[in-house]
């Protein structure tokens, strides 16, 4: 079940807020759908916040195997137990504004006014528990790649990791440091065409070693019909060669990609570039 917890989850929030404006609504005594419609997607939520907090505990054990990550974890699943307790509360006040309205008793209206507001408190701590959600997954990476054990999801996940440190490292200077880790990935994995053109592209323009990048991109393997890789990878061949002073070489494979592809921003721009360079 813990493979479903971000579905789960989703419809508890959107029930859940849907049901408070609702209930917000109906006490403007404008639209006498709007109480029962607040009670139903009230408990509906409710049914479904049982089924997030119980879906994310079974998530939760191969995403605590990360390193560093066990404090979010606790303190999501903590927020999610108070969101579903709270709302629990809220049901409940709203099965009392519904019958008591039902029966036209005087206070029907102070009761639904305080469904509104312990709703709306609730409101605030599904927002905290779906905050350190979000945080778990985007500032942890927790369940990326992990939620079903998906062999695929993970290799994503450790190219995504790679290429965002490596960015970080060169931005702080740090190009051995930045190179070595793409390389690490681009070896892991061969058969990532647009990985294995970003090497190529830092080994001329990062490393320095324009004879090396030539070298990778020799070796790749482009299918006819992947344009935008075609592309990429002969501005690439033509950086190279003009990093080893060969303008005139690099004017020409740009001219040849010109030829098939004469739409390409990316082409007529280096051309300009180094016709200026040339002059």
């Amino acid at each position: 079940m813990g493979a479903y917890h971000p579905q789960v989850v989703h419809f508890a929030i959107a029930l859940v807020f849907a049901g408070v404006g609702f209930r917000v609504l109906s006490l403007t005594g404008r639209a006498a759908f709007s109480g029962p419609a607040a009670t139903t997607l009230i408990l509906a939520g409710t049914i479904a916040s049982f089924l997030a907090v119980q879906s994310g505990t079974a998530a939760h054990e191969p995403v605590e195997r990360i390193p560093g990550v066990r404090v979010a974890v606790a303190e999501h699943e903590t927020w999610g137990e108070r969101a579903r307790n709270t709302f629990v509360l809220v049901s409940l006040v709203e099965l009392c504004a519904l019958t008591l309205t039902w029966r036209q008793h005087r206070l029907g209206r102070a009761v639904r006014l305080g469904a509104a507001a312990i709703g709306a408190a609730g409101l605030i701590v599904m927002f905290e528990a779906a905050e350190r959600g979000g945080n778990l997954v985007y500032s942890y990476a927790g369940g990326i790649g992990m939620r079903q054990g998906d062999t695929e999801g993970v290799n994503r996940l450790f190219i995504a990791g790679a290429h965002g440190q490596a960015r970080q490292d060169l931005q702080a200077g740090r190009t051995d440091e930045a190179m070595t880790l793409l390389n690490l990935a681009a070896a892991r994995f061969p058969e990532n065409l647009e990985l294995q053109l970003l090497a190529a592209e830092w080994t001329n323009d990062v490393q320095g070693d324009p004879a090396a990048s030539l070298r990778q991109l020799d070796a790749l393997t482009i299918p006819q019909d992947d344009d935008e890789s075609r592309i990429r990878a002969g501005v690439a061949r033509a950086n190279a060669l003009a990093t080893q002073g060969n303008v005139a070489g690099a004017r020409a494979v740009l001219q040849t990609i010109q030829g098939e592809f004469p739409e390409s921003a990316a082409v007529r721009g280096r051309l300009e570039e180094l016709g200026a360079a040339g002059k």
